[in-house]
């Protein structure tokens, strides 16, 4: 009896089994076909093909892309390699510098704060950095957190970028030579980009949690979310090499420059990360702050995050109108609201994009600097929306030739003004010695093997040979060739002495060598002459 109830027992317990596998095994099916339904509606037809056309159109030596739609990852994939010249493959887990898209992670580390109520959004920065002034003190009084992440204090790009080259600095002293800095527009007055004031943000973050802000970021996002190969350093890129290297545009061709340490201003633009990882990051920031069950940014604060600050009005097409959040750029594409934020470093570029409506995501990061980011961005966006009446990698690549040729055609003419024949007011000698400026520091001119030497911020990394020009104004060729070339010139006091020099700073120019002058975007800095 015992043993027929048993034998019972195991044929009902073996139907239920087989019930049960069956029912795993279809809903196994289901999300099969639903996730390659999804990645049909989303990824356009032979699109690996289609990138690598467009990589060698563009001349991108590597790129990894990550898509993300209603809470699956339909896309993680390296395309390339990770330095021209040799064949190891972009993957899913290639580290690539994501440069300003770090921004909106930075912000995120800010909302933690403010929910916790350590923090305001309206709190003066001085109440958590008493140390930080600006060259205004009421300015100084009365600059926000808000103002930091909404671009609002209006010191500019071009003086505030340079300070992130003083790579031998630590934050806190870059941030210290911020009371030297003059303002490009009036406080409040106009939305003007600012790298320094997100790691100004970023010092907030350390001095209110007591840990850096890379711990902090490391602690409350990249662990926690298993982003294992995402980080705020180049010192801590992962030791198996599966990362990428910087390329760039210079003389014609296509060459790998070095990388660039940016740990004094990463908050602004520092984070190392992967398609994998930001796919994850991206699947978060789109299910209201939620990674695996657990909560990882609060829905609210990070609603807010993702809400128009400030307004203004752009020369693109496709968004005349433009809004700011914390961090994300917020506009309107083909009637749908797009969140994005691009970023470029030298020999880096990224375009990030969420469509919260519709639960889509996609990031392109690639080893070079070009526009066929957005031309991936916007066809697969396209694709998904069933819109296609516009062919986006023609359209920029063709408007990049068009930029790349007037450019030139500036450029000859501007050297069409090199007045032949010159000569300096003093001989070489007499113009080397120690110039101090006190936003930037030291300038030194060395006089080397019958040539002029420059070299800023007491750092060799940063050394240029002076080319003469004309009169006492030189060319300034950066022995680094991610760096662009620039223009200066000596000046002399009343008794003929070689008083001050001065060098006019560029913003990096959309071709970045192929037009590094001249430009309407500049500063000229004046250097004094101490020694």
């Amino acid at each position: 009896m015992f043993s027929r109830d048993h034998n019972i027992k195991k044929k009902i317990m073996s139907k239920n089994i087989r019930i049960r596998i069956s029912a795993l095994l279809i809903l196994f099916l289901f999300n099969s076909v639903y996730s390659l339904v999804v990645a049909q509606d989303v990824i356009p037809d032979q699109f690996d093909q289609w990138i690598n056309d467009g990589m060698e159109q563009w001349q991108i030596p590597g790129m990894a892309v990550a898509v993300v739609k209603d809470g699956e990852v339909i896309l993680a994939e390296g395309y390339g390699v990770l330095k021209l010249g040799e064949s190891q493959p972009v993957t899913a887990d290639t580290q690539f510098g994501i440069a300003s898209v770090s921004k909106h992670m930075t912000a995120s580390s800010l909302a933690l704060l403010v929910d916790q109520g350590l923090i305001t959004w309206n709190d003066p920065v001085i109440k958590h950095i008493p140390w930080f002034e600006l060259s205004d003190p009421w300015v100084t009084a009365h600059v926000t957190i808000h103002d930091l992440l909404t671009h609002q204090v209006g010191v500019g790009r071009i003086l505030g970028n340079r300070l992130q080259y003083m790579t031998n600095r630590s934050r806190e002293e870059l941030l210290r030579h911020m009371r030297f800095h003059t303002f490009e527009q009036p406080f409040r007055s106009d939305y003007v980009y600012s790298n320094v004031m997100y790691t100004l943000a970023g010092e907030v973050v350390a001095a209110v949690s007591g840990q850096s802000w890379d711990s902090y970021m490391a602690e409350h996002f990249f662990e926690p979310m298993g982003m294992n190969r995402t980080n705020t350093s180049i010192n801590d890129l992962h030791p198996d090499g599966n990362s990428a290297w910087p390329h760039q545009y210079i003389d014609g061709e296509i060459v790998t420059i070095p990388r660039r340490n940016w740990d004094n201003s990463s908050p602004a633009g520092g984070i190392n990360s992967t398609a994998t990882d930001m796919a994850k990051w991206m699947l978060m920031q789109l299910n209201n702050g939620v990674h695996n069950d657990k909560q990882i940014i609060p829905t609210d604060v990070l609603t807010d995050i993702q809400t128009p600050k400030v307004s203004f009005e752009t020369s693109a097409s496709t968004a005349p109108q433009r809004s700011y959040g914390y961090g994300y750029n917020i506009t309107d594409f083909r009637g749908h609201r797009l969140l994005s934020h691009g970023g470029a470093t030298d020999g880096m570029n990224t375009s990030y994009m969420l469509m919260p409506e519709h639960n889509f995501g996609i990031i392109i990061m690639t080893n070079t600097f070009n526009n066929f980011m957005t031309a991936v961005a916007y066809t697969v966006i396209d694709h998904m929306l069933d819109t296609s009446d516009r062919d986006w990698n023609e359209l920029l690549l063709t408007n990049y030739h068009n930029y790349y040729e007037s450019v030139k055609t500036i450029r000859e003419e501007f050297e069409s003004t090199r007045i032949p024949g010159t000569t300096t007011t003093h001989s070489l000698e007499a113009y080397a010695g120690l110039f101090h400026n006190d936003l930037y520091d030291q300038a030194e001119i060395r006089y080397e093997n019958g040539e002029l030497v420059l070299t800023v911020f007491d750092d060799e990394n940063l050394t240029a040979d002076l080319e003469h020009w004309h009169h006492n104004t030189f060319r300034v060729n950066w022995r680094n060739p991610a760096q662009r070339e620039e223009f200066m010139q000596f000046h002399m006091d009343y008794e003929g002495s070689i008083h001050a020099l001065e060098i006019r700073y560029t913003l990096r120019p959309m071709l970045l060598q192929a037009g590094a002058y001249p430009s309407d975007y500049y500063r000229d800095v004046t250097y004094t002459r101490i020694q």
